[in-house]
C-alpha cells in the first residue's frame, strides 16, 4: 500500500505534492544518502565485457515503463536482420541466487514474471541471475550460437559493460523529478546524455534533455486469449454489453485500462502492485463476470482464477532507425 502511495505522489504531477512537501524534512536527507550510495556503486564497477555485443534496456525511474515488450520486440527485430540474440535479466520478483535459464513453464516465485513472459513471447534462450555478467556467460556457455544479448532491466547494473544503452519512459515520464525516495528517479535526468538513445513510450517529458536521440515506441493491442484455455481468442467486440471486471499489476495499471478503454470496453477496474503475487483470494472479485488482464499478470495467474479469464497481448511498435542505430553501434565494437 505504502509503495502505492508514493508512485501516485511521485507522477501527481512536475513538482513535489503536498505531502510529500511535509514530508521532505525527513525524506530529503535519505534521498541525498540514496544519491550517494548509487553513486559511489556505479564509481566502483568493475565492468564485466562479455565476448558478443551487449544492449541494455532500461530506465531512470523505478518500475515499468515498457522495457519488456520493447526488448521483445527488439529481439524479433535483430532475429528478422539476421542475428541470433539471448537475453538476461534480474528475475526481479523470483528467488535467484545462482544464474539459471528460464522455460515457458518456469515458475515466477522462482525466476520472476517478466522472465518468464520473454520466454514465451521471444522463443530466445532466457537466463536470470542478479548478476547479469555471469547470467550472460552462463547463457553463452549453454548457447554458442548466441551472437548478441539484451539485457532487460540494467541500466544501472554497472557490473555488465555494454555497447548499447536504451533508456525508457512512458507517459509519466520524470514524475516530479526528484531522486528517491522523494520522487521516482533512480539517478538524475543527466544521466541520459549519457545513453544512445531515450525510448518514449506515450507523451516524452519537456525535461528530457533535447540533445539525446528519441525513439517513439507504440504498444499495439492484439486478440485477446482465453487462460487456462488453448486456441480460444476474441477481440473486444465480442465482451460488448457483459459485465467487465479489469486487472493489473504492472508499473502503470492506468496504461491497461486505458489500452481496454480505446478498445471502447467499460469495467470495473482493480490495480495492483507491480510485481504483485496473486492468490486466489485476490481474484475472487470477478467470479460473477469476466475477468481481463495483463500478459504480465497471466504469468501469475494461471490456475488461480475460478470464472472466465482472457489475457490481451501488446506488441511494441519500433521505427526500423533504432534497429539502424544499434546495429551501427554493433558492428562499430566488432570493428574495433
Amino acid at each position: 500500500m505504502l509503495a502505492r502511495w508514493l508512485q501516485r505522489q511521485w507522477f501527481m504531477q512536475r513538482r513535489l505534492s503536498p505531502a510529500l512537501w511535509l514530508l521532505s524534512p525527513l525524506l530529503l536527507p535519505l534521498t541525498g544518502l540514496f544519491a550517494l550510495l548509487a553513486g559511489w556503486h556505479r564509481r566502483n564497477a568493475k565492468p564485466v565485457r562479455l565476448p558478443v555485443p551487449v544492449v541494455v534496456v532500461g530506465n531512470i525511474t523505478v518500475g515499468g515503463a515498457g522495457k519488456t515488450p520493447l526488448t521483445i520486440a527488439l529481439a524479433r527485430q535483430l532475429r528478422a536482420r539476421g542475428w541470433q540474440p539471448g537475453i538476461v535479466s534480474r528475475g526481479y520478483g523470483g528467488n535467484v541466487a545462482q544464474p539459471q535459464p528460464v522455460g515457458v513453464d518456469s515458475l515466477p516465485a522462482e525466476v520472476g514474471d517478466e522472465p518468464i513472459l520473454l520466454a514465451r513471447r521471444s522463443a530466445l534462450p532466457v537466463w536470470v541471475g542478479r548478476n547479469r555478467a555471469a547470467a550472460g556467460q552462463a547463457l553463452l556457455a549453454a548457447h554458442p550460437e548466441v551472437n548478441v544479448i539484451l539485457c532487460d532491466d540494467g541500466l544501472q547494473h554497472y557490473q555488465l559493460a555494454r555497447d548499447v544503452e536504451l533508456a525508457v519512459f512512458d507517459g509519466r515520464g520524470a514524475g516530479n523529478g526528484w531522486r528517491l525516495p522523494l520522487g521516482p528517479l533512480r539517478e538524475p535526468l543527466s544521466r541520459l546524455a549519457a545513453v544512445d538513445a531515450v525510448i518514449c513510450n506515450g507523451l516524452p517529458d519537456a525535461r528530457l534533455p533535447p540533445a539525446v536521440l528519441r525513439f517513439a515506441m507504440h504498444l499495439q493491442a492484439a486478440d485477446f486469449y482465453r487462460l487456462d484455455v488453448l486456441g480460444q481468442a476474441c477481440t473486444a467486440a465480442d465482451f460488448k454489453g457483459r459485465k467487465l471486471y479489469a486487472l493489473a499489476g504492472i508499473g502503470d495499471p492506468g496504461r491497461f485500462f486505458r489500452t481496454l478503454q480505446g478498445l471502447g470496453l467499460s469495467f470495473v477496474a482493480h490495480p495492483f502492485p507491480d510485481h504483485h503475487a496473486y492468490a486466489p483470494a485476490d481474484l475472487a472479485f470477478a467470479k460473477d463476470g469476466i475477468l481481463l488482464m495483463t500478459e504480465k499478470d497471466a504469468v501469475k495467474c494461471a490456475g488461480l482464477t475460478a470464472g472466465e479469464t482472457w489475457v490481451l497481448p501488446v506488441d511494441a511498435e519500433l521505427s526500423p532507425a533504432l534497429i539502424d542505430l544499434i546495429l551501427e553501434k554493433i558492428h562499430g565494437r566488432q570493428a574495433a
